[in-house]
């Protein structure tokens, strides 16, 4: 049986520097590092940073951290034009540091038939770069072609593809769409059509939605975890930008300073055995 992957996602070191993010990592217990290159979330970047000298920046980096990359975020809409050229150099990039999954949002939902021309193109490319396609659900509020679970299945069912999948985030549901209730059952429901999952926990207040470490939230993390652990081999990834809340009109806001280090390793080392505990690693 293959051992469960557990990452974690870079987002809460939004703004501090690599060698620090890495060595924090692997410090507080996680074996997998997931890159987050997410418009919002992180320090702004183009693409240059998914140059081929970046690429091998990166994985030494990863490798003398004595880490390994699985699953690697880089959200953009797939419909939009140029989207193709794009996504293939992080489609690159990622495969070079040894990732297996890239998560990316899918589309707006005007934008739809242009997502399946540029997606049919994508899949090939990304078959021969052996990673899987991992369509993420948004958590901003707009249309999106992926706004429940639902949607997405019926996405990964209609392309038919072994590299094209779903990276369900049920905190995201819980500010893209406020009034649904049952998140974990949501995401749930998505597992069998997903490649990968993010663990992330969230708290509605009347100035927006706040991240808090796992099992704290809304979302019912532990019902979720539950049936992850029936999944024995299914990847996941701790995903907590701290930095950032979402307002109340669901879009995010980053905060100007960087979130301690200490703080950061505190919440994510609750949160790492919160997460080994519900699927049945330590007692």
């Amino acid at each position: 049986m293959t051992a469960r992957i557990i990452s974690v996602s870079g987002a809460p070191y939004d703004g501090h520097s690599r060698s620090a993010m890495l060595d924090s990592i692997a410090k507080i217990g996680f074996t997998h590092f997931e890159p987050a290159f997410i418009v919002g979330y992180t320090e702004p970047f183009d693409e240059t940073a998914f140059s081929s000298s970046e690429a091998n920046d990166w994985r030494k980096a990863i490798t003398i951290a004595g880490l390994s990359c699985h699953a690697f975020s880089s959200h953009i809409d797939l419909g939009l034009e140029g989207s193709v050229e794009v996504f293939t150099g992080r489609m690159e990039f990622a495969a070079a540091l040894g990732a297996k999954v890239i998560a990316t949002n899918a589309a707006a939902r005007a934008r739809e038939a242009s997502f399946f021309r540029n997606v049919d193109i994508l899949l090939r490319r990304a078959e021969a770069l052996h990673i899987t396609i991992a369509l993420e659900n948004p958590g901003d509020g707009s249309d999106n072609l992926i706004n429940t679970a639902k949607d997405g299945i019926a996405l990964v069912e209609r392309l038919a593809s072994p590299f094209l999948k779903l990276n369900y985030d049920a905190a995201n549901t819980a500010s893209h769409r406020p009034d649904m209730g049952g998140l974990a059952e949501d995401a749930i429901l998505a597992l069998p059509a997903s490649a990968h999952a993010h663990i992330k926990d969230v708290r509605r207040t009347d100035q927006g939605w706040f991240f808090t470490p796992i099992g704290d939230g809304e979302v019912g993390c532990g019902r979720l975890l539950s049936a992850i652990a029936e999944l024995p081999s299914f990847p996941v990834s701790v995903e907590l930008p701290l930095r950032l809340h979402r307002g109340a009109d669901a879009q995010p806001i980053r905060r100007y300073d960087p979130v301690p280090l200490a703080t950061i390793e505190e919440i994510l080392m609750r949160s790492l055995k919160i997460v080994r505990q519900a699927i049945g690693e330590i007692q």
